[in-house]
C-alpha cells in the first residue's frame, strides 16, 4: 500500500493519514477515529477496522491481538426520528426569508 491507498472509503480517509494520526499518539482505533473520523461513515467501521487494527499493529510493532476493534456506540433505546425532529408547529426557528420579504408599500425599496 502507498500513502494514497484509501484505508476507510466511507470517510476517503487514506494510509498517510491514519500514519499521520498514529505518530501523533493514537495507539487505539477509536484514538484515530476521533483524529481522522476514519469508521464514522455509513458502514460504522464495519469494513475498514480490521485493516486499521492491522496497520496500527505494524506501526506500533504490537501483537494484532492488542489492538481492541473501534467501540460501538448504539443508542440507549431505539428512537423515532419524528422524536428528534420533531413537528412543524412546535419549531421556534423564525423562517429568514418570511422576516426579510418586502412588505405592502415597500416594493420600491427592493
Amino acid at each position: 500500500m502507498d500513502d494514497s491507498t484509501i484505508v476507510c472509503k466511507c470517510e476517503e480517509i487514506n494510509l498517510a493519514e491514519i500514519e499521520t494520526a498514529i505518530k501523533s499518539g493514537a495507539h487505539t482505533f477509536d484514538d484515530i477515529k476521533r483524529l481522522t473520523r476514519c469508521g464514522m461513515g455509513p458502514c460504522q467501521a464495519k469494513v475498514c477496522s480490521n485493516l486499521v487494527r492491522q496497520i496500527i499493529s505494524e506501526s506500533l510493532d504490537k501483537p494484532l491481538s492488542d489492538i481492541r476493534p473501534p467501540r460501538m456506540r448504539m443508542p440507549l433505546k431505539p428512537t423515532r426520528i419524528s422524536a428528534l425532529v420533531g413537528d412543524e408547529e412546535s419549531s421556534s426557528v423564525i423562517s429568514v426569508f418570511s422576516e426579510s420579504a418586502p412588505k405592502e408599500g415597500d416594493e420600491d425599496h427592493v
